[in-house]
């Protein structure tokens, strides 16, 4: 399925659809966006965030002045930092919100460590995928099943992987449901602007020289001026380094 057609399990407004598909959508910025999504699918929209990144703290923040109510989850999966778990409680607090915690399925991961170990992400690429598969692809097609569109913190500069990441699409690894991405267009220096104005909350591994945190044994800390994403799958190239969330899988269920 192409990235503009849309499931039958799915289908969307016609006026939704010519919205997401006109070049409008570049010239708006995230409160645009996000108020836009919200209006035409609240409470069926929800934002994902990963805690590990300024960025969907940034949205969280715009998405909470917009709407309150507005939902978010974490994927929880089994591996994340202590500084991690502080930051979604210390989100909690903040803005008196609740926070949707998805888990991936017990006896998958399960079956996965017997056979392949602890860590077996760091012997291949192919390993470290089904690691991703089954600790995050699933959980989030699990959630999004109930959601008819949902947000993210992916930006252009990020990685080779999303140079071309639409400001809002079809997305088609996800039955065809709406997909905002409203700091497409932003760059790093925009989204700590933002923290800094509006005091946002971030996890401290940023100041220890952790610009993107994941689960514990995939980041690590980076020396000053490099790639921001490079503390991530750092023994991968980076054409690999996607988890498979944001990408449709192959027929042979790569997740890349």
């Amino acid at each position: 399925m192409s990235e503009m057609e849309v499931s039958s399990e799915n289908p969307l407004n016609e006026e939704v659809l010519r919205f997401v598909t006109s070049e409008q959508v570049e010239k708006l910025d995230p409160q645009e966006i996000l108020s836009w999504g919200l209006e035409n699918f609240h409470p069926r929209i929800a934002l994902s965030c990963s805690f590990g990144a300024p960025e969907g703290l940034v949205l969280l923040d715009m998405m909470h002045r917009i709407e309150p109510t507005a939902r978010v989850f974490v994927l929880d999966t089994g591996r994340l930092p202590q500084a991690t778990y502080d930051l979604i409680d210390r989100v909690r607090d903040r803005y008196h919100k609740n926070i949707d915690v998805v888990f991936p399925r017990a006896e998958e991961v399960q079956t996965m460590v017997s056979e392949k170990g602890h860590n077996l992400f760091f012997e291949s690429v192919e390993n470290r995928q089904l690691c991703c598969r089954i600790r995050k692809v699933e959980p989030m097609n699990r959630c999004l099943a109930d959601l008819d569109a949902w947000v993210a913190g992916l930006r252009r500069d990020q990685n080779i992987t999303r140079a071309e990441t639409a400001k809002i699409e079809i997305d088609a690894a996800h039955r065809g449901i709406v997909k905002l991405n409203p700091l497409a267009d932003w760059s790093h220096e925009d989204v700590l602007r933002y923290v800094r104005e509006h005091d946002v909350p971030t996890n401290r591994l940023h100041s220890q020289g952790y610009p993107s945190v994941g689960c514990n044994p995939c980041s690590r800390a980076i020396e000053p001026g490099a790639d921001p994403r490079s503390g991530r799958w750092w023994w991968e190239q980076p054409e690999t380094k996607e988890c498979g969330i944001h990408v449709v899988e192959e027929d042979a269920g790569s997740g890349i």
